[in-house]
Formats: C-alpha cells, structure tokens, sequence
C-alpha cells in the first residue's frame, strides 16, 4: 500500500488531461521550463557578480606638509 502501481498513475494522468486538455498542459510544461531556465541563468550571473573584486585603493597623508591642506569641498554652516 506504499506505493501507487502503474495503472493509478494512468487513470490520474487521463483525469489530468481531460480536466486541462493537452494544449493547456502543452502551455504549462513550457512555462515552467522557461521558468528554469531563467531561473538558472539568474543563479549563473548572481554568482558572477558577487565574484570579490579588488580592494579600493586607499590614499594616505604621509607627510607633514599634507596636514595644512584644505577641503575645498567642505560646506560651512550658515
């Protein structure tokens, strides 16, 4: 009793195809492989981008003569 034998899954399959029809069913098979296959290709170029890149280089102030510049970028509070 475990397990279905042969002739349940053939009447399931002819109830399956009378109730849809086998153009509709037709529709839903390629749906659902389209569906894979996009879902694949999201996988393949989600992995591609998450790929570690290269640091930023960081820009340091090693002299003396850097610490009097000023930020010319910086906005005063009125």
């Amino acid at each position: 009793m475990g397990s279905f034998s042969i002739w349940h899954w053939l009447i399931v399959l002819l109830i399956v195809v009378m109730v849809f029809g086998t153009k509709k069913l037709k529709n839903m098979g390629s749906d659902l492989g389209g569906a894979v296959k996009g879902f694949k290709d999201g996988m393949k170029d989600g992995s591609a981008a998450d790929a570690p890149a290269a640091p930023p280089s960081q820009v340091t102030n090693a002299t003396a003569s850097d610490a009097s510049t000023i930020d010319v970028q910086a906005k005063q509070k009125s």
